[in-house]
């Protein structure tokens, strides 16, 4: 490095080496085994020493297409008091139709072999990159970089980088669901034994009391196989997954920093920051006055800011609001749905068909209510009138996300923590609006949960899939078909290359896409007590994902503007907040949904093996209740007395539950903690490089000025600093 630098010091570039730089990479080399993953991908863009210096002294702003973006973006068509300025303001006026920079060439590969090297940088992305079988290699992230820009390449980085850290997850969490079949048929005989005893041949010994007004009595034997099935979900195994998930989020969180250090120093964008920015375009139409910027000292377009304060409340009410009803809705859904008929097996076989088919209609509502959650987000965001895209953006982020966050997990927190806790019991059952209170089924409220989490994840993410692999295509069809009588009014010609790209959709950028998977990172870490497969769906999800997203960008979008970024920006906080909240909800979810707990306190209390177990946690209907209309004895799961009153056991395990709650949390971020303070945010060998750099620039700077001062002792005798000047400063490219 210091060689480079000093040749660059003299005037000439030195070039660097363009190493690959995956983990995974690393890992197998060092355990010398073959990297299926690994492919050579031709033309791989050169790496530069670099020096950082100031903005002020850029010659030019950067890349050729980012030079005409700047150009187009602050040129003047009219009056600029009136901020008439701009091709995206001409854009929004409806002058021009579309304003994008050309792919370069077609992305389909010639039908006779042709070496790597000799393809065009589209061809080389759909060869290598986007192709359905590069399924299992590496993304090319340089040249993805190098074509798309850094906002673009960061987003597949984190997309694959994410993908990569889900493979362990996947596999600890089939492990756990795979270890409660285990445990039950094989692990721990004695406890199958006694749930068959108990549950499966009990026959007749325990009547259950009826789960609706007009249902009848059953036995708890015909719930043999959902006992089954939910020991799968709700065992031991799934504590400990609950802690794994934890450090593994903030491991991720932790390494992706790391990760992200790397890029953007390898990149050359770790201390990019954004000039001073311009007015959007709207803004600039809808502002009702002009005022002096206190930064540029330019007329601007202004809006007073507390007109701007009564919109921004509004908005945080209309929020507010819409939150409350989504709310209210999903509630008032679940607290209305009955269980039909009169015998007990269609009783139950109809109570099981209803959650699943009630959480399938959940699932359209989810997706179709998200829809008109963005378009309400979209025209809230507008009416607000912030001044910047970077202000805009920000505000309608945070909408979005508070929006589809009720939405998608409004259902799921209303199973796991409030469905069945207010039944009350046979003779004092608790109402809303008249109507009884909804109860978990026979399984319980977690297995109810496991369905609803397996249902809506998945259907998220087929429809998603299914959605933006047709969708492009439709409206590729549509816009090719209303180009169709324009093209044919000309005169024939082969189609030019601005001509073959305004055929192609608008690029929609990566809002859409980080939300989708951020959503997915809520799903894996939220609720993964309750569905320990999750990570393994979201495992097979992506890798799905990464291939239908990059064949959007670079066959079916036109290509977008590059632009420069050192991060995913405020898509890592909010994902920093879902995994502190996923430590409060699965210590909740295991102390109040979960049986782990009161198997625990039962083992401790009465019998180390749970015999007779499913007997102490059934209650005898209370006299009162045989008394009001000759009901037959029956039984209810609750810890209570026969007048109805919590047994002192229930006390215990409310205690309990509230220092598990209490030492879990603490404990998981105590350790958490340990581990952002001993993993540092940038690598120990990138923080040596970037102390270098900085050195030997100050170094070149200070050279510089001496090379200046004796200069300018010249220029004393003969006036000749011009020439001296140009001669010694241009190969730095500063300008001084």
């Amino acid at each position: 490095a210091s060689k480079g630098w000093e040749e660059t010091r003299k005037g000439s570039p030195q070039v660097q080496p363009n190493p690959d730089a995956d983990g995974s990479a690393e890992i197998l080399r060092r355990l010398r085994l073959p990297n299926l993953l690994q492919q050579h991908v031709p033309n791989k863009p050169l790496g530069f020493y670099t020096c950082a210096f100031r903005r002020s002294k850029l010659s030019n702003p950067g890349s050729l297409p980012l030079q005409v973006a700047e150009i187009l973006a602050r040129t003047a068509y009219g009056k600029r008091k009136h901020a008439e300025m701009g091709i995206a303001r001409l854009l929004a006026e409806g002058v021009y139709t579309a304003a994008f920079p050309l792919h370069e060439g077609p992305f389909e590969l010639p039908g006779y072999p042709v070496p790597g090297a000799d393809l065009n940088p589209r061809q080389l992305l759909y060869s290598y990159w986007a192709r359905w079988r590069c399924w299992h290699k590496y993304q090319p992230l340089d040249h993805v970089r190098e074509y798309f820009g850094e906002k673009v390449a960061i987003y597949f980085a984190w997309l694959g980088f994410y993908t990569a850290w889900l493979l362990p997850a996947a596999i600890v969490g089939t492990l756990v669901f795979l270890s409660g079949q285990v445990m039950w048929h094989f692990s721990q005989p004695r406890l199958p034994s006694t749930f068959r005893k108990e549950i499966c041949a009990s026959g007749g010994t325990f009547v259950m009391c009826p789960l609706c007004a007009t249902c009848a009595t059953w036995n708890i034997s015909e719930i043999c196989p959902m006992a089954k099935l939910g020991y799968l979900f709700d065992n031991p195994g799934t504590v400990f997954f609950s802690i794994f998930m934890s450090f593994w989020a903030m491991a991720f969180l932790e390494h992706w920093r790391r990760k992200n250090a790397t890029l953007a120093h390898h990149w050359d964008c770790a201390d990019f920051q954004e000039e001073e920015e311009r007015p959007r375009p709207e803004f600039a139409a809808m502002a009702p006055q002009m005022a002096q910027n206190p930064v540029t000292g330019l007329k601007e377009p202004y809006f007073p800011p507390r007109a701007r304060l009564s919109r921004m409340v509004t908005g945080c009410v209309c929020v507010c609001v819409c939150v409350c009803v989504c709310v209210c809705v999903w509630v008032l859904g679940k607290e209305g749905q009955a269980v039909p008929g009169n015998q007990p097996v269609t009783a139950l076989q109809a109570g099981n068909i209803a959650n699943i088919s009630s959480t399938f209609l959940n699932l359209v509502l989810i997706l179709l209510m998200g829809k008109v959650y963005t378009s309400l987000a979209e025209q809230l965001t507008k009416w607000e009138m912030h001044r910047t895209q970077t202000l805009h953006e920000d505000a309608f982020t945070f909408k979005v996300f508070i929006f589809q966050f009720v939405n998608f997990y409004s259902s799921p927190f209303y199973v796991a923590f409030f469905k069945g806790r207010f039944v009350g019991y046979p003779g004092q059952y608790g109402t809303l609006l008249g109507m009884r209170n909804e109860d978990c089924g026979p399984g319980g409220c977690l297995i109810e949960l496991a369905q609803q989490l397996f249902i809506i994840m998945v259907g998220k993410q087929l429809a998603n899939n299914v959605e933006e692999f047709v969708l492009p295509k439709i409206k590729a069809w549509w816009q090719k078909r209303q180009l169709a009588g324009l093209w044919g009014t000309q005169m024939g010609h082969d189609p030019r290359r601005w001509e073959d790209d305004y055929e192609l959709i608008e690029c929609e950028g990566l809002f859409e896409e980080y939300l989708e998977m951020v959503l997915q990172f809520g799903f894996i870490t939220i609720f993964v007590a309750a569905f320990p497969l999750a990570p393994l769906f979201a495992l097979l999800n992506n890798w799905v994902e990464i291939r239908l997203d990059a064949h959007k960008f670079v066959c079916e979008y036109r290509r977008p503007v590059a632009e420069r970024a050192q991060g995913i920006g405020v898509w890592l906080l909010i994902l920093e907040t879902m995994a502190h909240l996923s430590v409060i909800v699965n210590a909740f979810l295991i102390a109040f949904t979960s049986d782990f707990l009161p198997r625990l306190l039962y083992q401790y209390e009465h019998h180390s093996h749970l015999q007779g177990y499913v007997n102490f946690t059934l209650a005898q209907a209370p006299h009162t209740y045989l008394a009001q209309g000759n009901h037959t004895p029956c039984r209810y799961k609750a810890f209570r007395d026969e007048t109805g009153n919590f047994t002192l056991f229930y006390w215990k395990l409310l205690a309990v539950r509230l220092g598990f709650i209490l030492a879990f949390e603490h404990v998981v971020f105590f350790f958490l903690r340990l581990i952002a303070w001993l993993v540092p945010d940038v690598p120990a060998e990138l923080a040596l490089q970037v102390k270098r750099e900085r050195y030997l620039a100050k170094q070149a700077l200070a050279d510089n000025q001496d090379a200046l001062f004796s200069v300018r002792s010249l220029c004393c005798q003969d006036g000749a600093l011009p020439l001296y000047v140009l001669a010694l400063v241009g190969p730095f490219g500063h300008r001084l």
